[in-house]
């Protein structure tokens, strides 16, 4: 595992009934801020930076300087640059996407990663990424929904791959749309939280913590994502996850 960042143990109380526990914090890389407003990175990206708190989120989740990351389900590249500027040119990240995306968004992916040099691309399906302790951090927003309301075994096999990715003690940062029970979570793409605790859990992570940060109760999760009211500014849950040493 890549220990060049700098860290600093925590106790920590977890309001999860968890009892106490043994936190690494991690460092984002220096000259994160000015990584986020470069001109090279784009106003539409740099937009959503308001609701989205990429430093409040990788601070929650321990992703900092000098890791090597798995971004599963990269899409388009908004956390991927944000997860490029956390770990610095002493980090790495791993951007994935299904290869049914390669054609969508390859080009772009690319570019990107040669921009930021340290980033490289992906189009593997995350089951089949045969990766097996390789990873200090993994990270995924707004995928799992996708997955979990297809099937449980997709739901699984999509948690499995990353679980196998990550080194003994490494970490989850996880992000998904908030339903409710009583709603079409499959045509709003969304899924309750305690289904993503539970198969989370299932697939052998430890539930660290979980944060509001990323709440807006304007959201009263009967909407599709996609409804111009709640784009891009949707109720999520915010998770921290670790593979047990």
């Amino acid at each position: 595992m890549n220990r060049s960042m700098k860290t600093v143990e925590l106790l920590i109380g977890l309001v999860l009934g968890m009892g106490v526990s043994t936190v690494t914090v991690a460092e984002l890389a220096p000259g994160f801020d000015a990584a986020l407003a470069t001109d090279a990175r784009p106003a539409e990206e740099k937009a959503r930076d308001a609701s989205r708190k990429p430093a409040e989120v990788l601070n929650f989740v321990g992703i900092g300087a000098g890791m090597t990351v798995l971004e599963i389900s990269a899409g388009a590249g908004w956390y991927t640059e944000v997860l490029s500027a956390a770990v610095g040119s002493g980090g790495r990240v791993i951007a994935e996407n299904s290869p049914r995306f390669e054609e969508r968004v390859g080009d772009a992916a690319h570019a990107r990663a040669e921009r930021l040099g340290n980033v490289e691309v992906r189009f593997v399906d995350v089951a089949s990424l045969g990766m097996s302790n390789e990873v200090d951090a993994a990270f995924t927003a707004l995928n799992l929904h996708d997955s979990a309301n297809r099937s449980d075994e997709a739901g699984m096999a999509f948690l499995t791959g990353i679980y196998a990715a990550l080194v003994p003690g490494g970490v989850l940062g996880f992000v998904d749309h908030v339903g409710i029970a009583g709603q079409d979570n499959q045509a709003l793409h969304r899924m309750e939280k305690a289904t993503a605790i539970e198969m989370l859990t299932r697939a052998g992570f430890e539930i660290e913590a979980e944060s509001d940060m990323l709440m807006n109760s304007a959201d009263d999760h009967t909407l599709n994502i996609r409804d111009d009211s709640i784009r891009y500014a949707t109720d999520r849950m915010l998770i921290r996850a670790r593979k047990p040493e």
